[in-house]
């Protein structure tokens, strides 16, 4: 049978045979025509078996030679899979068949031809396995948390180097021979300052940069703290011009906190930013107060608290000028689908250089305080911050003596008692942020109904705990309503402290200042408000009475008057 098939062609050609007549030649043609096609549209196929990973080598079987003589391929019954076989092999011959060994894709020796053969599933993995592919998941940077992280960790020195002082204020009294009096006066001389630049600094960081503005004012105070003890032993008028200047730059860091993440942070991430920094904030006293007592431990005596954070600030200052930028944009480790994500969510965008006017630079823009004032949702926060500081800093003067005078605890002695709170806060302040990005962006909850319940705990809570807190007669019990009343407080981080953000992003540094300003007018009214009703009362649930009701007012008018909406281009 072979041989039959062999000489047909051979006799075809001896002389006195007749030749093929010109129309079976022309069927010939036609027929591997046909076959190269069928192996062109089988390839794919193939392929698609050797293309499950990518960079899998491309393994071709060799494809056999159809024997069938020509009568046979143009018989009527001849099946398909028969013909397709036949393609295969024919398409050997034609040069349009897979490579006959293994390649690996992409390989530049395979033909042009031959890449297009092996179809789309071939195509595919050859772009996964590309270098540009990979360049282009590298762009998947994820740089606004180190910013927020770095953030975070300067709110926290500075809540650290204004609580040392608590701790190491008495022996430092002791060592200069000063009595309660001068030692309360120290202690306020850190508000003479911090009144004074809340406002400034956040109008300063919306003309002209929140890296900037905190990197001065994070220099400013971190010297300040490391000359405490110096300057406690020249004179105390020298300690109160220290603690002033200390004050003057922890003013700034608030709002350059709001300026920054207003920049850095997309809306959909923007409460669980700002409660990770203002978890920093508070991890800051929980810090300050367990790590001073340690400190005054050793050789250095009292002056180890204060030189250590001091350093510490002048270090984080170093890395912040290093790898900080005010906008994403201007920051070279920031990738182009980090950069998508943070400007198209709402950040507030860097101008670009293109749009500059004729005079080669933008005009820095000014704050319209008016403009800002004449809104509701404005007074609203700056309402807000006034009744959270007059709250905050009644807990963390007047406490320890709360619970010395009638509970018979010596608070300042038990790290336990004093950190727990604070601890908790800052726990609280985290779980509120996730919760408000939860709402606002998986739940579909709006944003003015999000700021309005987290403030409502925040404001809510405390009012109820000190309430409770007159009628707690353990240390257990006290500790359960203070640090009930403590942690609810945290919820204001995804209540007031982002609504400047969203109200007016361009000068939430502005917004801030304002609200911050009269946030310290609160503490010094508040701090002194309460010892005054202690002198005349002698009652201290007359103290948490009273705000226990300043609190509540303060949840009645941001219910009434706040929103999440833009008031401000």
């Amino acid at each position: 049978m072979v041989a039959s098939r062999v000489a047909a062609p051979v006799l075809s050609a001896a002389p006195g045979v007749t030749s093929p007549t010109r129309g079976r030649s022309r069927r010939l043609g036609a027929r591997r025509s046909a076959a190269a096609a069928a192996a062109a549209a089988a390839a794919p196929a193939r392929a698609t078996l050797f293309s499950h990973h990518p960079g899998a080598l491309v393994v071709a079987p060799r494809p056999r030679l159809a024997l069938a003589s020509r009568a046979d391929a143009s018989a009527p019954g001849a099946s398909a899979p028969s013909r397709a076989a036949r393609a295969v092999g024919t398409s050997r011959r034609v040069g349009t068949g897979p490579p006959p060994r293994a390649r690996r894709r992409g390989d530049p020796r395979v033909p042009p031809s031959r890449a297009a053969a092996a179809g789309p599933a071939a195509a595919s993995d050859e772009e996964s396995s590309d270098p540009s592919s990979a360049s282009a998941s590298a762009d998947e940077t994820s740089y606004r948390f180190a910013v927020v992280f770095l953030v975070a960790l300067a709110l926290l020195l500075c809540n650290a180097d204004r609580v040392i002082m608590s701790v190491a204020g008495v022996p430092l009294a002791e060592a200069n021979g000063w009595g309660v009096r001068s030692l309360g006066l120290v202690q306020s001389s850190f508000l003479w300052g911090y009144t004074l630049t809340p406002l400034i600094g956040g109008v300063a960081a919306d003309r002209y940069g929140g890296k900037a503005v905190l990197l001065g004012g994070i220099l400013l105070w971190s010297l300040a703290t490391a000359c405490t003890p110096f300057a406690a032993s020249h004179s105390l008028p020298a300690l109160l011009m220290v603690r002033a200047a200390m004050g003057l730059g922890e003013g700034v860091a608030l709002p350059c906190m709001n300026n920054l993440m207003a920049r850095w942070v997309p809306n959909r991430e923007r409460s669980r930013a700002v409660a990770a920094c203002m978890g920093g904030f508070q991890s800051g006293s929980m810090v300050g107060l367990l790590a001073a007592p340690a400190m005054l431990a050793t050789s250095a005596g009292v002056a180890a608290p204060f030189l250590v954070f001091g350093f510490a600030g002048v270090a984080w200052g170093v890395v912040w000028a290093a790898f900080a930028t005010t906008f994403p944009r201007g920051n070279r480790r920031v990738g182009k689908a980090e950069l998508a994500l943070i400007e198209g969510g709402g950040s507030v965008v860097e101008k670009k250089p293109g749009g500059l006017p004729k005079g080669g630079a933008w005009k820095k823009p000014k704050t319209p305080f008016r403009l800002l004032l004449s809104r509701a949702p404005t007074w609203a926060c700056v309402f807000a911050n006034f009744v959270n500081n007059w709250g905050y800093f009644i807990l963390l003067a007047w406490m320890p003596l709360y619970f010395k005078q009638v509970l018979g605890l010596d608070l300042a002695r038990s790290s336990y008692f004093s950190a727990l709170p604070w601890a908790t806060m800052a726990a609280c302040g985290v779980f509120a942020g996730a919760l408000a990005d939860h709402l606002i962006d998986r739940m579909g909850v709006s944003t003015t109904t999000t700021r309005k319940i987290t403030q409502g705990i925040g404001f809510g809570g405390p009012a109820l705990a000190l309430l409770a807190l007159t009628r707690a007669r353990t240390p257990e019990q006290a500790l359960l309503a203070l640090t009930v009343a403590v942690g609810c407080t945290a919820f204001t981080q995804a209540g007031f402290l982002v609504n400047f953000q969203e109200i007016g992003p361009k000068y939430a540094g502005a917004l801030h200042g304002m609200a911050n300003t009269a946030g310290s007018l609160a503490g010094i009214v508040g701090t002194y408000g309460a010892g005054v009703i202690l002198d005349a009362t002698g009652s201290w649930n007359a103290v948490l009475g009273v705000t226990a009701g300043v609190y509540a007012l303060g949840a009645a008018v941001w219910l009434a008057f706040s929103t999440g909406e833009r008031g401000f281009d």
